[in-house]
């Protein structure tokens, strides 16, 4: 039987240009740079096409002995990546997240940061959906103050 599937979606407005915000947001060797609290380590298990980030990357962030490994599955440079869990403890199933960074009339840009998952165990989506938009929320605002420093 298959779980329910949540779904969640981000939105922030960053004075940042487009490819400040796609560097560091698909860069994930060095989000422990800027995502603290949340991503206190982060490496590459694997660099993609282009590299580091593109395509078939896989970046480990979190705090050990918690480190997630995300993976590349869309990368449209400057403007868009998708990216999926890639380990076998990972807390949802089939997750797949999409940011998309769009230039605005005032100069800056548009994120919206959105992803989906199936639960893993029956009754525990809604609970594993407050976590994860929780996370990419303060991982988006961190993403912005760390674009606008630049």
């Amino acid at each position: 039987m298959t779980g329910k599937t949540f779904s969640f979606e981000i939105n922030r407005t960053s004075s940042a240009p487009a490819s400040t915000l796609f560097r560091l947001e698909t860069d994930g060797g060095r989000w422990s740079e800027w995502a603290k609290p949340v991503v206190v380590q982060s490496s590459w298990d694997r660099q993609g096409d282009p590299a580091p980030g593109g395509v078939g990357a896989i970046r480990k962030v979190g705090l050990w002995p918690v480190l997630l490994r995300e993976e590349t599955v869309e990368y449209e440079q400057d403007k868009r990546h998708v990216y999926k869990f890639a380990g076998p403890h990972e807390p949802a199933k089939d997750y797949r997240a999409e940011v998309i960074f769009t230039p605005n009339a005032d100069g800056g840009t548009d994120i919206r940061w959105s992803g989906s998952f199936v639960e893993k165990l029956p009754g525990t989506g809604a609970v594993t959906l407050a976590v994860l938009r929780t996370t990419i929320k303060v991982l988006s605002a961190q993403l912005v103050k760390a674009a606008e420093r630049e």
